[in-house]
């Protein structure tokens, strides 16, 4: 999900459009509404919006601004000459509101609506995990109070429909009139309705008037939509403005990235948050994103953070191109004299191709080499995932040809490590680059030895006998677990028979392939130096009935067909225990159904938008853990005894790393997905592993938004959780931002202050697992 605020104009004009059509033409809204910019002409707009003329009117911006009655942004009952005046005497003036300094360039006029304080009720629908919530409160207005405290509250589940009854039973419009009541709650039904039709994932209305006459009418509206339900709503919603928060300016460059995220299954995003800053960014992956950012800020540097933005899923050498392009561009237009640190950094990847991403980098570079000259632009690298060897040999000569300071990184280097050098804060000679000599020679003192120089005896880690006896709807992934693939992802699937193989499995873990675009048919793979061929069938039906074995499903459906496919996988869930979902840009609204639909079924399910997870010497799903070379490094071909749970694809990769150079291995890892409502939890995964006598410490990497580390601070505090777990969320960095920031994953972002990072890292370092060393 990646839920984004509309201005009011585009939300009341939906309401105005929908609330009519769901009701059966029941309710019938006052639509009258007009967007000025600084380009408006007021002669033509009056020409269309002659009604300007007729009525007494209000103003307001409509730039995401909260709580304009009280910062004095509201201009009441004024007739058309008045309303002019007023936005003259504001268009393009910058304001401060709460802590965001923004420039005023959007106002929103409506007929103004005489009405007595007691006809103004608040109401808020929000999404959940298994649902809409819906709060109502009989008084509303600037002054409505903490409404959280106050209001009464619906729950309707995602499989469920609001009803007049239900409105009735639970009590939602306790104080308001009796004769009141059949019309508000009938038009509650219809805007619940038009909320789930429009893919809303937040709508607040404060106040709701409801005169004496029955009309009703939104006098304030704030609301969200879920931006990768475009596919399924695009027609319905028309065209959306969908502004940046008050605040932090526009940029047309950030434009032109979302244009060719919207053209490529990869991930491109690009945020400006300072253009005159000196730190830029270009880092792969949503999670390793996130934790660049952090870092800059934690040394102290947040105000020089220039830009916040991510590529990741593989991206065509063509648009990391065009996306170095624009960030370098970007950085070379205004100079500094103490010249400029750009960034490019990653986790290690999956599946992406660092060479082929490096190649569209690289040229970006050699097109603005002079430009980087003139600015002293510092670059540091620091890379690994497939093919990264020549990716950074490649990058090696780009600086040997341009003579560009380039300072160049692999995996034997931590992720953030280039951050602290590039701002002056470590000493380069204690981190030799990627093509250092020292790196080929036998390395002995990363062995841990006591304070008298000896090695350590190797100490013999008993099994741990399980506190508890549990269903986990999770799999527990064996050395005889069998899967299905779905899609035609032929490199994913050789490479789970490679690291079969390595692992000295008895036999392929996938057992079939499903592609319903073409017959029945066999593909050739390699079995180590044999060649084999595996099944790949049209319907889904005939696989799961010729292969019994088969419990695992791993789903490479794109966005669009991801629903339908899960939902006829989970018509045979006496087979199908674990679904593995990998497609980003899955609808919330589809997500929380089939999550409910497998909930019921006991079905687990990792993901959407997720790599998958990893079991050494028994399973991996799809592309989790990279080439071999990274198997072999981060030893993920038998396993340890440290198991860990995961937000983010690309740093559960840097978990392999680090666990691997610090302990025995890892036991198990899975990426949950950065969604805002993962199919499994934090939790599901953690008591799996709690319950399991060989995992000795858990690991947990969890980010800001959501809500779902709290019920681990329950389960250590009550003593559920009984092993040691060492736990942290990133995204500490959005605490310096005056406004709201999207992180990588759609699921990062905090809407309230208990889903921020440091008070999840708060709350667990309370409730009494271990914080990492900083």
């Amino acid at each position: 999900m990646s839920a984004k605020a509309l201005r009011e104009y585009h939300g009341k004009k939906l309401l105005a459009k929908y609330v009519e059509e769901c009701s059966d033409g029941a309710h019938i809204m006052d639509n009258r509404a007009a967007l000025v910019t600084p380009d408006t002409d007021f002669d033509m707009l009056v020409e269309s919006e002659p009604w300007l003329n007729e009525t007494n009117l209000v103003v307001k911006p409509d730039q995401l601004i909260k709580r304009r009655g009280k910062a004095g942004l509201v201009g009441l009952n004024l007739d058309f000459a008045q309303v002019k005046d007023w936005i003259a005497e504001r268009m393009k003036k910058e304001i401060k509101v709460d802590q965001a300094t923004g420039e005023l360039d959007h106002f929103i006029i409506e007929p103004f609506l005489p009405h007595d304080q007691a006809d103004e009720y608040y109401i808020c629908v929000q999404n959940n995990k298994s649902g809409e919530e819906m709060l109502f409160y009989s008084e509303g207005g600037v002054d409505v109070g903490d409404v959280d405290a106050k209001a009464s509250r619906l729950h309707v589940n995602i499989d469920e429909e609001l009803t007049e009854e239900k409105i009735a039973s639970a009590g939602l419009l306790t104080g308001v009139p009796e004769d009141r009541l059949p019309k508000l709650s009938s038009f509650f039904v219809a805007l619940f309705q038009v909320y789930r039709k429009l893919n809303f994932t937040y709508m607040e209305i404060n106040p709701i008037v409801v005169t004496v006459d029955g009309t009703i009418a939104p006098l304030d509206l704030a609301g969200k939509i879920d931006e990768t339900a475009a596919f399924l709503c695009s027609s319905d919603w028309g065209h959306l403005d969908l502004p940046a928060p008050f605040g932090r300016k526009e940029y047309p460059e950030e434009a032109y990235i979302r244009e060719l995220d919207s053209k490529t299954g990869a991930s491109l995003k690009l945020t400006i948050l300072n253009n005159t800053g000196r730190v830029w960014t270009m880092v792969a992956g949503g999670g390793a994103s996130v934790v660049y950012a952090d870092t800059i800020s934690d040394l102290g540097y947040g105000h020089e953070l220039a830009n916040y933005g991510e590529y990741s899923g593989a991206p065509s050498t063509e648009h990391t191109f065009e996306y170095a392009k624009t960030i370098i561009s970007l950085m070379t237009k205004e100079r500094d004299e103490r010249g400029k640190i750009l960034l490019i950094g990653g986790g290690i990847a999956n599946f992406t191709d660092v060479a082929a991403t490096f190649t569209g980098l690289i040229k970006a570079i050699e097109t603005f080499r002079d430009d980087i000259k003139a600015n002293h632009v510092q670059i540091w690298v620091r890379r690994a995932g497939p093919n990264y060897q020549e990716g950074l040999r490649m990058m090696r000569s780009c600086a040997d040809e341009t003579r560009l300071p380039i300072h160049i990184y692999g995996p034997e280097t931590h992720v953030t490590a280039i951050v602290p050098l590039a701002l002056g804060l470590a000493k380069v000679d204690d981190f030799p680059e990627f093509d250092d000599p020292i790196h080929e020679k036998k390395i002995t003192s990363r062995k841990r030895k006591s304070p008298d120089g000896e090695e350590p005896a190797k100490e013999e880690l008993k099994p741990q006998s399980a506190d508890h006896d549990a269903n986990h709807k999770v799999e527990n992934f064996s050395a005889s677990t069998q899967c299905v693939v779905y899609g035609l992802q032929n490199q994913a699937v050789q490479g789970m028979l490679d690291f079969d193989f390595m692992c000295k499995r008895e036999k392929p873990s996938v057992s079939a392939m499903i592609f319903p675009f073409s017959p029945n048919h066999y593909i050739k793979y390699y079995w180590g130096t044999e060649e084999v061929l595996i099944p790949c069938y049209q319907k889904m039906e005939e696989a799961l009935k010729k292969h019994p074995n088969v419990s695992v499903m791993v789903n490479f459906a794109s966005f669009r067909s991801v629903y339908t496919t899960v939902m006829e996988a989970l018509q045979y869930s006496d087979q199908i225990k674990t679904i593995a979902i990998i497609a980003e840009g899955v609808p919330e609204s589809q997500t929380r159904m089939f999550n409910k639909c497998a909930h019921d079924k006991g079905v687990g399910i990792i993901g959407p938008a997720t790599v998958g997870g990893i079991k050494p010497g028994c399973f991996r799903i799809g592309n989790t853990g990279g080439m071999l070379d990274n198997i072999v490094m981060s030893k993920l071909y038998r396993p340890g005894s440290v198991a860990y749970v995961s937000k983010s694809g690309g740093m559960s990769n840097e978990l392999n790393n680090i666990i691997c150079r610090n302990s025995n291995g890892v036991y198990e890892g899975i990426a949950i997905g950065g969604d805002r409502y993962p199919g499994s939890l934090f939790i599901d995964h953690l008591l799996r592993y709690n319950d399991n006598p060989d995992v000795h410490i858990l690991v947990l990497l969890g980010e800001v938004g959501g809500v779902d580390e709290y019920e681990v601070c329950k389960a250590l505090k009550s003593g559920r959780i009984t092993k040691p777990l060492v736990a942290w969320c990133i995204g500490t960095c959005a605490s310096i931002f005056p406004y709201e920031v999207q992180f990588g994953h759609a699921g990062a972002l905090a809407q309230a202050q208990l889903e921020t990072a440091m008070a999840k890292n708060e709350a667990l370092k309370e409730a009494g697992e271990f914080p990492p060393d900083k």
